[in-house]
Order: C-alpha cells, then structure tokens, then sequence
C-alpha cells in the first residue's frame, strides 16, 4: 500500500535532514521526495511517497506530527491524488531508429528539448506510472538510453465538488 504525505515545514536549513532521518531511524522506506518551497518563503513543502502495510503508514504519519517544524500533513492514497513526475532522458538515435523515437515521443506526448547528430534530449512531465512507460517503451524499441533525471513524485490531493 502507498501512501502520500504532504509536509509543509518551516523553511530552515536542516529541516529536511530532520525528516529523512526520521525515515532511516524507523527503517521506513522513501519512494519518492520532493521539496519546494511555497508561496510563503518562510514554509516549504515536502511531498514524500512512502509505502508499507496499514501499520506502518499510520506510524509515519504520527512520526512525522511529532517534528517540531512540520506545520501540517495532508495524506493522501494515489487514487486520491493527482501526481506528477517530471523525466527527462538522453538517447541516441540513428537513421534506423529516429522513426520510432518520434513515434513514441508523439505517442506519449514528450517535448523534445535537445538535440545533436547523434543525441536527443525527451522531456515528460506525466504520472509516474506514464514516466515508467516512456523508459520501457524506449528499451522495447532497442533505443539505447544514455542518461536520465527525474523529479520525485508532486502530488495535489483532488479537488471535490460539493454538492448543492
């Protein structure tokens, strides 16, 4: 089971160390970390995907109430988020292949940001589930991958209409 936490914590240096560690005394593990700051400078937040039985989800979220500079925790399951991931992935490319990575790139809507004779740069801002596609779908097609950056995981908890 996953589970998404949404720290906002005081902007001060030492503060994210402080969560992690909290992660590695507890042996819980991190999927995916994010951290920006807000439109207050002085608050940050840190968006942490995290995984593990009922028990444990429940621990981290009272782990990380008990920090002294988190301000508040949203959770949130997947199914009520919405994520986003943002890729971007160096390959190489000849004359046999550039058909097919445009294919794919158009397929799965990409931008590509770079180029040279033999190097292209794909950028894909997507679910993480779409980011993964990207990268199988390239190795599928034989396309050798050179290098790849990705963000940790954003997360909004969904908007929900009220009735009326």
């Amino acid at each position: 089971m996953k589970r998404i936490y949404s720290v906002l914590v005081e902007n001060r240096s030492g503060v994210l160390a402080k969560v992690a560690g909290l992660f590695a005394r507890r042996c819980f593990n991190i999927d995916s970390l994010a951290v920006g700051e807000t439109f207050d400078r002085d608050v940050s937040c840190i968006t942490i995907v995290s995984s593990g039985d009922k028990g444990t989800l429940e621990q981290i979220e009272k782990q990380l109430n008990k920090k002294i500079d988190v301000i508040k925790i949203k959770t949130f399951s997947e199914a009520e988020s919405l994520s986003r991931e943002l890729l971007l992935v160096k390959v190489k490319y000849n004359k046999h292949n550039r058909r097919d990575l445009f294919e794919i790139c158009n397929i799965l809507g990409t931008r590509i940001v770079d180029t040279s004779k033999s190097l292209m740069t794909i950028q894909m801002c997507d679910t993480p589930e779409q980011t993964e596609s990207l990268l199988q779908m390239l190795a599928a097609a034989s396309i050798s991958v050179v290098e790849v950056a990705r963000t940790g995981t954003l997360a909004l908890q969904k908007c929900i209409m009220s009735e009326k």
